[in-house]
């Protein structure tokens, strides 16, 4: 599986041009290789994240995210594990992914688990319920959205579940890049499954910046690929075919006792 991560700098607040970035941007993934999956970062519709006039900036049902990653999609034939958006479901507003199949079809949707409470997300959008799993074509995949990542049980339950790549979008900030990298790595190699993350870079919000880095990480925790803090894209080959050796090698679901504890 060959994944594309489009480490993106996107405009603050300004949907209409990052929907149009978004699309160039995944077209010149596809277009440069032969890739089966493209990956976009956590809100890359409006940012992380405007306070004011916020519920206007956000995608009413996902209707205008589906328009474009689905027919992408189809017509490109890839995959694409569209990021995060701002959506706006029955009045409320949600940190949600959507996942699309080489058809188009929406395959599987994700609303962000653990809101920031530091930056007040936590008072902005609403918490979602509900894991996320799916499959391209036929591996077992994941999703989880950025602060997700510091709650290993998130990441266990799915890999519990059978899971062979974990997606993670983000908006992940500079002067916190070594938890990142630190990170993903322990939840490739604790769960013993690839780690796609896709973080963004550039200019945030009051003068802060996020971080890039994004990285492709294999179930040994070696990097395939790294990113730097400016935006690219970013190319990882993911070879199914060592997951069997390195889980029997090392059986640590074999020989968990969760009669010790909860999880």
């Amino acid at each position: 599986m060959r994944i594309a991560c489009i480490q993106m700098d996107m405009a603050f607040g300004h949907p209409a041009e990052n929907y149009g970035l978004a699309e160039r941007l995944i077209r010149q993934a596809a277009a440069e290789q032969e890739i089966d999956v493209a990956v976009l970062p956590e809100l890359w519709n409006i940012g992380f994240f405007p306070k004011t006039g916020l519920m206007d900036l956000g995608d009413p049902e996902g209707e205008k995210t589906r328009a474009l990653l689905g027919p992408l999609a189809r017509e490109l034939g890839i995959h694409i594990v569209g990021g995060s958006v701002g959506c706006l479901r029955e009045g409320k507003l949600y940190n949600t992914a959507y996942i699309f199949n080489r058809q188009g079809d929406c395959i599987a949707q994700y609303d962000k688990t653990h809101l920031f409470s530091p930056t007040k997300e936590d008072q902005y959008f609403q918490p979602g319920d509900h894991l996320c799993r799916f499959q391209l074509d036929g591996v077992n995949c994941g999703m989880l959205i950025c602060y997700d990542l510091r709650f290993p049980e998130l990441a266990r339950s799915l890999a519990l579940q059978g899971m062979d790549v974990l997606f993670l979008s983000a908006q992940w900030p500079a002067k916190r890049t070594a938890h990142l990298r630190l990170l993903t790595a322990a939840r490739a190699v604790e769960n013993q499954m690839f780690v796609a993350c896709c973080n963004s870079c550039g200019a945030g919000e009051h003068g802060g910046r996020f971080g890039g880095n994004s990285s492709i990480i294999d179930p040994w925790g070696r990097v395939l690929a790294q990113g730097d803090e400016g935006p690219c894209i970013l190319y990882g080959d993911c070879d199914m075919s060592i997951l069997a050796d390195i889980r029997e090698g090392i059986n640590v679901f074999r020989d968990r006792r969760p009669e010790v504890y909860s999880l």
